[in-house]
């Protein structure tokens, strides 16, 4: 039973879009740009929508705080959700390269014919990129852990094993490395911008069954 409950979460609660979080370009950010408004589209064994919001802090060095969530396209749009809270800063920078890191904290919510798994977790990264007014190019890895994760089944799920338990499992569930690349196009306060990525799973010897993500987006920046 354990086994069974281990692999509904890494097909279900590790999406592969565990990079979906906000791409600025850095060189056309400026100061008075206080906020932040994203909307974006991917794929994720169909087609995941997502929208974001981000403010800019005061400080010597850029630091905007996201808030994030996205959904995948289908007939019941808020049995599965991920959401995300957190920031990036720009922490150095030399000429137009720029170097980013962000920092998440995650809330995935999973629910079909047999359970219902709710987890939380974090996502890391880190970016770098060669940024210009107009576009820019970089590219990102990172790592996305669920920490704990809470299971429900359903009746139809405990008339075939009447012995499961619900409630919390640990130790952690498991977790996702990343990388891609991204790249976008800049224009007064908009930004659109193209990501692609793969995914390995934490054992750096398997990887999720769809390995490759992929996200469109566009950012809105305003005093």
């Amino acid at each position: 039973m354990k086994k069974i409950g281990i692999l509904v979460v890494v097909v279900c609660c590790f999406s592969p879009i565990i990079c979906l979080s906000q791409t600025l370009n850095w060189e056309n950010f400026k100061k008075d740009q206080k906020h932040i408004f994203n909307i974006n589209a991917g794929a994720e064994h169909g087609v995941i929508f997502g929208a974001g919001y981000g403010y800019q802090l005061k400080s010597k060095v850029p630091i905007v705080l996201n808030a994030e969530y996205s959904f995948p396209s289908g007939k019941n749009l808020v049995d599965d959700l991920k959401t995300k809270i957190g920031g990036q800063l720009r922490f150095y920078k030399t000429g137009n390269i720029h170097f980013t890191a962000k920092f998440y904290s995650v809330f995935r919510r999973y629910e079909s014919d047999f359970a219902r798994l709710v987890n939380f977790g974090s996502d890391l990264s880190a970016t770098v990129g060669y940024y210009k007014t107009k576009w820019f190019v970089a590219g990102e890895a990172g790592f996305d852990k669920a920490i704990v994760t809470h299971f429900k089944h359903t009746a139809k799920y405990k008339a075939l094993y009447p012995n499961v338990k619900d409630g919390w499992y640990e130790p952690s569930t498991g977790g996702n490395f990343y990388y891609g690349l991204q790249t976008g196009y800049s224009f007064k306060k908009n930004d659109v911008y193209l990501k692609v990525g793969k995914i390995i799973n934490q054992d750096f010897s398997t990887e999720p069954l769809v390995p490759i993500s992929l996200q469109l987006g566009f950012n809105w920046k305003i005093h």
